[in-house]
């Protein structure tokens, strides 16, 4: 939703920065490891020991840092297939760290019940989304779309984190049962996009099983050839 909304006014921002980072020698994969490490850092360390207002600001630095791989590709005029993978990996990386993060914080630093099982909803729908995605595109099915992207789920955690950590203690139950409902629609939403896709109903070829020559399984021969009936022997 706001990914759509955004997208073009992002890019003319992180467009002149990507041709920066790569006038320094640095790479999009590897701007993409330093801003996931960083971020994943950030977020096992600080949201557990309960600053979420710190931890919110860095981790933010450093997703905003990650976007500008995708900038740089487009500068120098393409990605490659692999850093798209590695791309994609990170970015289910970090937003794991991030849920997790917050779900240690709210079990052992200040346990709150209700808001651990909604970060657990967030941390599972957050990978099931994507993987919903992905899987239906190596099939050949559209799995995109829904009303929440990885974009709109980063800035509502990172918003109720923030002003929680402000001291509106209730931000961040607010936040995570929002993202929490909304996540778990938008799974529903591309389960529902992939089985309209056409030939999502068709069914699968089996492959033919290749004929089995093992010991006790093929014709039973011995060093001089078939063994004869028992009439012939």
């Amino acid at each position: 939703m706001l990914s759509i909304l955004g997208r073009a006014s992002v890019s003319k921002v992180t467009l002149p920065m990507g041709r920066a980072l790569l006038r320094t020698g640095l790479t999009p994969d590897s701007v993409t490891v330093i801003g996931t490490l960083a971020g994943v850092a950030a977020a096992l360390t600080l949201f557990p020991m309960g600053h979420l207002f710190w931890g919110t600001l860095v981790i933010w630095l450093f997703v905003m840092f990650d976007m500008l791989d995708g900038a740089m590709a487009r500068a120098r005029g393409g990605g490659t297939r692999f850093g798209a993978v590695l791309d994609a990996t990170c970015d289910r990386v970090a937003d794991g760290a991030i849920f997790a993060g917050l779900a240690w914080w709210c079990a052992v630093t200040e346990p709150h019940h209700l808001l651990l099982v909604a970060t657990l909803i967030c941390l599972v729908t957050s990978q099931v989304i994507s993987y919903a995605k992905a899987r239906a595109e190596a099939s050949g099915l559209y799995g995109d779309g829904g009303l929440i992207e990885r974009p709109d789920r980063l800035i509502i955690v990172l918003v109720g984190t923030g002003l929680t950590g402000l001291g509106l203690w209730w931000a961040v139950h607010v936040a995570m049962w929002l993202l929490a409902v909304a996540s778990v629609i938008t799974v529903g939403q591309r389960m529902w996009s992939i089985a309209q896709s056409p030939g999502a109903r068709d069914l699968i070829p089996l492959k033919p099983e290749p004929e089995d020559t093992e010991a006790g399984n093929g014709p039973a021969t011995g060093s001089d050839g078939p063994t004869p009936p028992s009439g012939q022997r």
